[in-house]
């Protein structure tokens, strides 16, 4: 196999705080590599290197045997290299075809050429097999066309080596197959490319080799077939895991801390009723569209509803605010952390006091008590054990996905919530800090508070709670209520097949 890029003792270091050290990785051309490790291993900077976006500190590369060192993005793409960013970079506003060629529209006596850019996109999506016409706009696409589109855009330069940054995480399962069958073709058209992903279960099904990184350092290489997953983790986090799911100590009580009647708003949810108690963990499991998310925000009141009753601990909540639900004892971490759950350029530690500013202001001028409020944020980024050098001092937008999740759910510990509305907690997050979240929540639990958690992972559903509700089309589609439950009764429901068949 001929190699196509290579890194030699690659260093990367920010502020004299390394991130990547001594990386020495060989990638063969035609092959798909997947590249895992924990949230901050140091995968996205190593991409960040090849593609341009900063430069190395130390080490050097090799494209086809020769020096590489490229400047910028687009002196990557003049080298045939692509990187697909796991936030797109598309412009909903525009048309298909204009975001295929944004950053080079085709010019023809000093106009842009349509035809041509009308032409050219045809071609490339039709080798995608993506059915839409160019002019198209984009906001009309699904998450999986728009991931398509993206695709089509890279390959208007037609590159040799093309990354991919957590594509999936956005992506129904059946869109989640379309890519791997685009990708896969790509392959076996004759280009490389490298997957980066926390599904390691994808991870091994769509990869021919696969290198593992941990404390930005390369800790494995190899062929699929000799890397289980087993072995994934264990060079991932640094020890064997023995199991994906913390054993479950807490133990569901009587009283409940939520109880939902009737929740109704036509189009979005039907004649909802649900309880959680406190000490449990309460599963809504659904297809996407189901109205899981809708549902979550008209409990904490982020959006109306037309009728129904929601109480907390007996007390009827007759506001639709979320100022309402918080001062009741609710919390809800939002599965969009990055531009709901966090202020990304505010310190760490403004991020963990921000829900709690209230609780920690003195006099009557309500002046906050700033050492204070700094001492207890840092002692909770210690108990969550946050990964940070400086919480006053370091942006939410420096941490790991797995950290940063830690920052939002400790914003809202401080408030020592009775109810955690926990929406898609674990998205985005590698296997180690899903570990954690998992403990995290069993321990709430055991400490009391009511835990309504939202997935769309079956598995940790089934691994993690006491009552799983099922919801179809905005309606309860099936509850239950004994483990150990059973997957295909979950995907029935679901589905809304008969769970009798």
């Amino acid at each position: 196999m001929s190699i196509l890029l290579e890194t030699r003792g690659l260093t990367k270091s920010f502020f004299g705080v390394p991130a990547l050290r001594d990386v020495s990785l060989t990638i063969h051309e035609g092959r798909i590599l997947g590249l895992i490790g924990e949230n901050g291993a140091g995968k996205s900077t190593l991409m960040n290197v090849v593609d341009g976006v900063f430069p190395a500190t130390d080490g050097s590369m090799f494209l086809r045997g020769l020096p590489y060192q490229p400047r910028s993005p687009a002196d990557a793409t003049g080298h045939g290299i692509a990187f697909i960013h796991q936030e797109l970079n598309l412009f909903s506003n525009l048309t298909v075809a204009e975001n295929i060629f944004v950053d080079a529209f085709p010019m023809r006596a000093g106009f842009i050429d349509r035809r041509s850019m009308r032409r050219e996109t045809e071609r490339l999506l039709a080798s995608l097999d993506l059915e839409i016409a160019p002019d198209t706009l984009l906001d009309r696409l699904a998450p999986g066309e728009r991931q398509l589109v993206e695709i089509a855009k890279a390959l208007r330069s037609n590159p040799q080596l093309i990354i991919f940054d957590e594509p999936t995480s956005s992506l129904t399962a059946r869109e989640t197959e379309r890519l791997f069958e685009v990708i896969r073709r790509l392959r076996d058209e004759g280009k490389t490319l490298i997957y980066i992903s926390h599904m390691l279960s994808d991870v091994r099904a769509l990869s021919d080799d696969i290198a593992v990184l941990r404390d930005g350092e390369l800790v494995g290489s190899g062929p699929a077939e000799e890397l289980d997953t087993s072995r994934m983790i264990e060079l991932m986090i640094g020890r064997e895991l023995a199991q994906l799911y913390p054993p479950k100590t807490a133990a569901p009580g009587r009283d409940p801390v939520l109880r939902v009647a009737a929740m109704t708003q036509p189009g979005v949810v039907q004649d909802v009723d649900l309880e959680v108690r406190a000490g449990e963990i309460v599963g809504l499991f659904g297809l996407m569209g189901a109205g899981r998310t809708e549902l979550a925000r008209m409990v904490f009141g982020l959006d109306e509803f037309a009728h129904g009753e929601i109480r907390i601990g007996g007390t009827l909540l007759r506001g639709q605010s979320p100022t309402d639900r918080i001062e009741h004892g609710m919390a809800f971490v939002t599965e969009n952390r990055r531009e709901e759950g966090l202020l990304m350029e505010s310190t760490i530690a403004d991020n963990i006091a921000l829900v709690s500013l209230a609780s920690y202001a003195r006099t009557i001028l309500r002046f906050v008590d700033a050492p204070k409020l700094s001492a207890v944020a840092q002692q909770m980024a210690d108990d969550l054990q946050i990964k940070a050098h400086d919480i006053g001092g370091q942006p939410a937008k420096s941490l790991s996905g797995g950290n940063q999740q830690k920052v939002v759910i400790g914003k809202w510990l401080m408030r020592q919530p009775k109810l955690f509305v926990l929406d898609e907690p674990t998205r985005g997050v590698d296997v180690g800090a899903k570990y954690e979240i998992y403990s995290l929540m069993d321990r709430l639990a055991r400490e009391g508070s009511g835990v309504l958690f939202i997935s769309s992972e079956v598995e940790e559903l089934m691994a993690m709670c006491d009552r799983i509700l099922v919801m179809n089309r905005g309606e309860v589609s099936g509850e239950f209520g004994e483990r150990p439950f059973k997957q295909d009764q979950l995907l029935r429901a679901a589905f809304r097949e008969d769970l009798a068949a």
